[in-house]
């Protein structure tokens, strides 16, 4: 991919890394506005593909709704609430977390981490941070009689409605299959037809499936993310939007006038992409005053900020 400088590491006023990534800012029409990088390149979403996910589920006959589609939206951090919302969503199909198909893990978010730990606990499906998204795969099988068994099969009926979905959404086709790292098949898009599909949900009409979507995750940004997550805070801050967060350093943003962003920070770091966004709002003259603790990512030296990932000079204007 072609990649530019997106974001600077200063440590003191001395510049001591950067991170190089591709940023897409789409309009209303969902053609790019601002572009840094080769945004047509393709990409795996990671876990920014969940609220196109979701919409396949609902599209496909789900019913779900409020803050259990936001955690089918989530990549949550493992807080009590999120665990025992998957466990809902399980239940409302007749299923237990023996039916959870995503990899074994620990929770996402530090704290929740530290109690699961200081518990005695050990890693299991439920407490993964795909675990709502999984259930709600696994309820979307029962109400339409298909297999539960294989439903992360890229065959399966579940995961060919997710694609149709995923293709309409972005405006184009899936340029690849793989393996995510719950185990469900993922679909590579440009990350013009990421920031596409995003403003596409955020901008839907009301009675629309797509407005469920961004409606639960505005509504309900804890279940997206969890207590301190930028994505969270982020939603929280900023009436209409919506955002989602991917391993690999991807991230994604809708907005309510039909606009959208997609960005990947090529070395895959997470530490970038927050900073990259802020900057990408700004310059898109979205107000930003209240996630400004976002905009820098301090740089630590025995402890203390001594510095800070700054947007580069291309996204900062």
């Amino acid at each position: 991919m072609g990649h530019e400088v997106v974001a600077e590491v200063w440590r003191g006023d001395f510049l001591e890394s950067v991170h190089h990534g591709t940023v897409v800012a789409t309009d209303a029409a969902g053609i790019p506005a601002l572009a840094v990088g080769r945004p047509g390149d393709v990409a795996f979403p990671r876990s920014s593909n969940k609220p196109l996910q979701a919409l396949a589920m609902l599209r496909a006959g789900l019913d779900l709704d409020g803050e259990l589609l936001a955690l089918a939206c989530a990549s949550h951090s493992g807080e009590d609430f999120h665990v025992e919302g998957a466990l809902r969503i399980l239940a409302s199909a007749g299923l237990s977390e023996d039916a959870l198909q995503c990899t074994p893990d620990l929770p996402l978010g530090e704290e929740a981490r530290a109690r699961h730990l200081a518990r005695g606990l050990a890693a299991a499906p439920k407490y993964m941070n795909c675990s709502g998204k999984h259930a709600a795969m696994l309820a979307t099988c029962v109400a339409n009689g298909w297999s539960t068994d294989d439903y992360l099969d890229p065959t399966h009926p579940l995961q060919v409605a997710t694609r149709e979905t995923i293709e309409d959404v972005a405006g184009e086709p899936v340029a690849q299959v793989g393996v995510d790292g719950c185990g469900a098949p993922i679909f590579a898009i440009s990350l013009t037809g990421l920031a596409r599909a995003f403003g596409r949900l955020a901008s839907a009409p009301g009675g629309t499936l797509e407005h469920r979507v961004a409606t639960a995750m505005n509504a309900y940004p804890q279940w997206v993310g969890g207590t301190g997550r930028d994505v969270t805070v982020l939603m929280d801050a900023l009436p209409g939007v919506i955002a989602k967060d991917g391993a690999e350093g991807v991230y994604a943003v809708g907005l309510p006038s039909g606009g959208g962003v997609a960005l990947k920070i090529a070395d895959g770091s997470s530490r970038a992409r927050a900073v990259v966004v802020i900057a990408v709002l700004k310059r898109l003259g979205v107000d930003v005053s209240k996630v400004e603790d976002l905009a820098t990512v301090p740089v630590l030296g025995h402890g203390r900020a001594v510095g800070a990932v700054k947007p580069s000079l291309a996204l900062a204007g």
